[in-house]
């Protein structure tokens, strides 16, 4: 018994001799490692080897108005091979059909020879050369290449055994091109977003996934995944789908881009708008080139340049002195023959019209764009002294412009929109003077982008309903919308239904007796204003230096029932006028008629209203065939016909206002006729009666070689077909 507990003795103190100091041990490199070097190995964590790594998610797509895609993207790889990630045996194993698959698939400049060397050199390190574990194998590797090239020999082991190293990458394609370019705008490192990319970014960009990662080469900041349970999977990004009509698109593209190269100006820039909803179904900007060589969409000018728009914003000017009481369409102006002064400051009108006219009425000053008419009306209900009274003078006017929200962006989803401006009245900070009024009244003295123009223009047309311009309608994910943008009511009424009629009513005789008469078209009416500003320009005693000019049209169309509003800017244009009716109204009426043209909606149904009457001119006659076949195609087109023939064969013939079907005799031994007939009953008629056919051209029968009513003997009859 004591010799039990002695050897048990012995055995608990060499244990305790052992495991003492190795916890001692332990506890030290535990201190060493957590306290007195823990800087130095959290360091080297972050710079090496093995941790979680970021996973870029897949973006989403930007869609057009009916599914079509306007971007997407297409995922591509870079490869790369890690000739010390399989074993000796495997590498050895599968180098000969390696260096084959490598030098046919891949990289044809190596033979088959070539690449084996090349492969042996890879994994030989006997002379102390670097191991290289990231080899370029071949950048931009498509999906289907990459999974060709994961079949091969060795690769086809796995990441961790084969070697094969895929980075997967990704490039933004738009399947139509340039078209709507800056429209749907870009994300990209170092450049400030833009567009519907820009603005729907952290929608259209999902969530980043997580996942460790080894690094395999320190220098090229390369990483391997490792396979393992920490993986957060990366949620892919959201669907857009914009209001963009990509055949709107396109003929507002086109059209500019034809009125740019005929009259090279600057910039220019085509906006339509559902009248209804204030969907944007086609935003074109074209600019000139540095080089002047040619023209690209380098730039939102529709969005972001405020300029003074000139003869366009008149109808703001006009519908003020409307709604105000001021003037009624029949009142008269004295035009001073196109030229007076107002203070200090001369004005002259455009138009060679006005020339001749001492007076005219208020309609026809607006429809040739009198600058003198507009201005005087202008100046002389609303230039009053200011009293301090704010229902008086130039504070009504300035509220009136306020009332259309000529003073307010549109505030479209993309960033980059330019604020309009309108004084304030008598203000001193805004150099108000007493010219103010008048050049404000014919689009001078204020700012506004082609997009703010045309929403105002857009009310007119939506009987003074006023809605938010909006290029986006939805986000989707997987198909199901999980987001709906709906059109947005701004304000019910700019202004009452009668200044809202009578404006529209103004802008329907700019194109029918106006500056706009030679852009009329009998297919449909539209209406609109042209506008012609100068730019660039200073004012002195010896009158204005103009550094340019501005053309613009602002309408829509059909005039009676508006779809579509529109509005065409051009920034100095060089050659072929400058005038709006010249420059921007032949683009503005392009891009109305192709749209006329195209969209069923414009046009009305031909089968509207009862069905006519078809007399014997319009009715099918003499048409020969089997009567259970015509009887067939009668019944289908909802044709009444007469008679009850007995032969099997009939003949269709007209009078009147009826058909009738009437009996075709045939006789077995002679020659019958059948000519008006269909190819196929000729042949089966012909045929069971012992001839041979033969035919030329196609079509009815009209002519046979042998003549009715000749005696059958087996002959060969020719039938031409026309």
């Amino acid at each position: 018994m004591d010799i039990k507990n002695e050897v048990l003795y012995r055995v608990y103190f060499l244990l305790f001799g052992l495991l003492v100091p190795a916890a001692g041990f332990l506890l030290y490199r535990t201190i060493d490692i957590a306290i007195v070097e823990g800087a130095t190995w959290k360091n080297r964590g972050e710079q090496n080897y093995v941790k979680p790594r970021a996973v870029a998610a897949e973006r989403g797509n930007i869609y057009a108005k009916d599914g079509s895609l306007l971007a997407t993207s297409v995922p591509y790889f870079d490869l790369y091979f890690d000739p010390f990630a399989s074993s000796e045996a495997d590498y050895y194993r599968n180098l000969d059909t390696l260096a084959y698959c490598l030098a046919t698939y891949v990289d044809n400049s190596y033979t088959v020879g070539g690449f084996r060397e090349y492969l042996l050199q890879l994994r030989d390190t006997s002379q102390n050369q670097r191991r290289n574990r990231h080899v370029p194998l071949k950048k931009s590797v498509s999906f289907a290449e990459k999974a060709r090239i994961e079949s091969f020999p060795l690769f086809n082991l796995g990441q961790f055994r084969g070697g094969l190293i895929a980075k997967k990458l990704s490039e933004r394609k738009r399947p139509f091109g340039l078209l709507a370019r800056r429209t749907i705008g870009y994300v990209r490192d170092g450049l400030q977003p833009i567009g519907i990319e820009g603005q729907f970014d952290s929608i259209l960009g999902g969530r980043p996934g997580t996942q460790m990662m080894i690094k395999v080469d320190p220098r090229n900041d390369l990483w391997l995944p490792l396979d393992n349970l920490t993986e957060v999977e990366p949620r892919s990004g959201d669907d857009v789908v914009t209001t963009i009509d990509v055949n709107l698109q396109d003929i507002a593209e086109q059209a500019l881009l034809r009125g740019m190269r005929r009259h090279q100006p600057d910039w220019g820039t085509a906006i339509v708008m559902d009248v209804e909803t204030g969907a944007i179904r086609a935003m074109a900007n074209l600019g000139r080139d540095d080089a002047g060589e040619g023209y690209y969409e380098m730039y939102n000018y529709a969005i972001a340049m405020a300029t003074e728009p000139g003869s366009t914003f008149k109808l703001a000017s006009i519908m003020a002195l409307l709604e105000d009481g001021h003037v009624k369409l029949s009142d008269s102006v004295n035009v001073e023959r196109g030229k007076t002064v107002f203070y200090d400051q001369e004005m002259e009108d455009s138009s060679t019209r006005s020339f001749k006219m001492d007076s005219t009425t208020v309609q026809t000053a607006f429809e040739i764009s009198s600058n003198v008419g507009i201005a005087k009306l202008v100046d002389r209900y609303y230039n009053l002294p200011d009293n301090g009274n704010k229902n008086k003078g130039a504070y009504q006017f300035i509220q009136r412009l306020r009332d259309f929200n000529l003073d307010l962006p549109t505030n479209i989803e993309i960033e980059g929109e330019a604020n309009p401006y309108v004084k304030t009245a008598y203000s001193e900070e805004e150099q108000w003077s007493l010219v103010s009024l008048p050049w404000m009244a014919t689009g001078y003295e204020v700012r506004q982008t082609p997009l703010q123009m045309l929403t105002f223009y857009n009310a007119v047309a939506n009987k003074g309903r006023m809605v938010k311009p909006y290029l986006v309608s939805a986000v989707e994910r997987n198909g199901e919308p999980i987001n709906i943008f709906r059109p947005t009511v701004i304000k019910e009424e700019i202004a009452s239904q009668s200044t809202v009629e009578k404006a529209r009513i103004l802008l329907e005789g700019v194109v029918e007796r106006g500056t706009a008469y030679k852009l009329r078209t009998n297919q449909y009416r539209f209406a609109g204003k042209t506008g012609t500003a100068q730019v660039n320009y200073t004012r002195g005693r010896r009158g204005t230096r103009v550094g340019g000019y501005q053309a613009s049209f602002a309408g829509y169309f059909p005039a009676d029932n508006p779809k579509y509003s529109c509005i065409v800017v051009v920034y100095k244009p060089r050659e072929g006028g400058f005038y709006g009716s010249d420059v921007a109204g032949p683009i503005f009426r392009e891009i109305a008629d192709k749209c006329f043209n195209s969209m069923v909606e414009l046009h009305d149904p031909l089968n509207q209203g009862p069905r006519p009457v078809l007399y014997e001119n319009n009715l099918p006659g003499f048409e020969i065939g089997k009567e259970e076949d015509i009887r067939v195609v009668l019944d289908y087109l909802n044709m009444p016909y007469y008679g009850d023939p007995e032969s099997e064969m009939v003949v269709m013939t007209a009078s009147t206002d009826s058909l009738y079907l009437e009996n075709r005799s045939l006789s077995d031994a002679k020659v019958p006729t059948v000519v008006g007939m269909g190819l196929r009953d000729a042949v089966f008629i012909l045929e069971n009666r012992g001839l041979k056919v033969i035919t030329e051209g196609v079509g009815r029968v009209k002519r046979q070689s042998i003549r009715p009513g000749t005696t059958i003997r087996g002959q060969t009859i020719k039938l031409t077909l026309g």
